[in-house]
């Protein structure tokens, strides 16, 4: 009997910063730079900031595209949303770009003082949210919608893939107020086309239906969720997906109409920890309706992260495709 095992290969310091598409899935570079420039066409008040950071939010789509409408303030985070906010006062509709634990734990008292209690019509597009980077906790943003859920007025997106980001920027930028994006950059992954699917801020959808097992998911997470659905689909279990790409204001109708449906596993997936997130949303939305189905969480545990290779943090945590169907199946069990 032969001893040998396979081994996986091994990960490089490059997998820490890993694009989150799967080897062979389809993707498009940058499409929140792009679409930013589309956006601009149409709207001659946008304008383009960011803390340092052009190249690394895609911003310097943007800043090729209009170099007049492109102010780079430096690294200096709170600077950046005070000057955000001040450009909104004269008219102007800034999208600020950082990463999101810069943008939610640096300059969170900016946003609250000078953007939103003001209302004022800034979009912050914030990049590497949740677990995002094997860089470790001074660069994983495992709790910024915790943080930002409880900002009044501010609308908060979790796109999942090219599609979303690309609506999610016109849409954002139609709105009036205070925006709180979470930014997929670099070469995106492309999944909803398949799905027919339209962004519309305050909306879930469903793009899978199933009788055995509910998964509500946004982000990354819902193209886990369409993973473990068709994984699961040979007669395993009967799964079932909504997106919910706007965390705040919640689409509290569709998911109570969804989760009155008797008999299903409700999971929320989602790459943000299990504290003050999507989850813990979904659970008081129910909870107030009265409605309580057998509720699990799959999310990012209560605790510092490790740094490491992104495969092998997103196994460790319990947010890869594999965990989740292992955990699930556990569940129905």
């Amino acid at each position: 009997m032969s001893t040998t095992t396979e081994k996986k290969p091994r990960l490089t310091t490059s997998a820490m910063i890993a694009s989150i598409a799967a080897e062979g899935q389809r993707t498009v570079a940058a499409p929140f730079g792009h679409a930013l420039v589309q956006a601009a066409a149409q709207r001659p008040e946008i304008v383009g900031m960011t803390a340092d950071l052009s190249k690394y939010t895609d911003l310097h789509i943007f800043a090729q595209a209009y170099p007049d409408r492109h102010f780079q303030m430096g690294m200096a985070e709170q600077l950046l949303m005070g000057a955000a906010g001040g450009m909104a006062k004269e008219g102007f509709i800034p999208f600020a770009t950082t990463y999101a634990v810069f943008a939610t734990r640096r300059a969170y008292d900016f946003i609250h003082q000078v953007i939103a209690e003001e209302n004022l019509n800034v979009k912050i597009a914030a990049a590497l949210p949740g677990l995002t980077t094997g860089y470790g906790p001074s660069h994983q943003a495992t709790e910024d919608l915790a943080l930002m859920r409880g900002i009044p007025g501010l609308t908060i997106i979790d796109p999942c893939d090219a599609l979303d980001t690309q609506q999610a920027v016109a849409a954002a930028a139609a709105h009036q107020g205070p925006v709180y994006m979470r930014l997929l950059r670099g070469k995106v992954p492309l999944v909803l086309d398949e799905y027919d699917y339209q962004f519309e801020l305050g909306k879930a959808k469903r793009l899978r239906d199933g009788n055995d097992v509910l998964i509500i998911s946004s982000g990354i997470m819902t193209m886990r969720a369409l993973e473990v659905a068709e994984a699961m689909s040979g007669g395993c279990a009967s799964v079932a997906v909504l997106h919910v790409p706007t965390i705040k204001p919640l689409d509290e109708a569709t998911l109570i109409a969804e989760c009155r449906r008797p008999g299903r596993l409700v999971v929320v997936a989602e790459n943000h920890s299990v504290v003050g997130g999507l989850g813990e949303a979904v659970a008081g939305t129910l909870l107030r309706a009265q409605i309580c189905p057998v509720f699990r969480q799959i999310g990012l545990p209560d605790q510092f992260l490790d740094a490491g290779a992104l495969p092998t943090l997103h196994d460790r945590y319990g947010i890869s495709t594999e965990t989740m169907i292992a955990a699930i199946k556990h569940w129905l069990a």
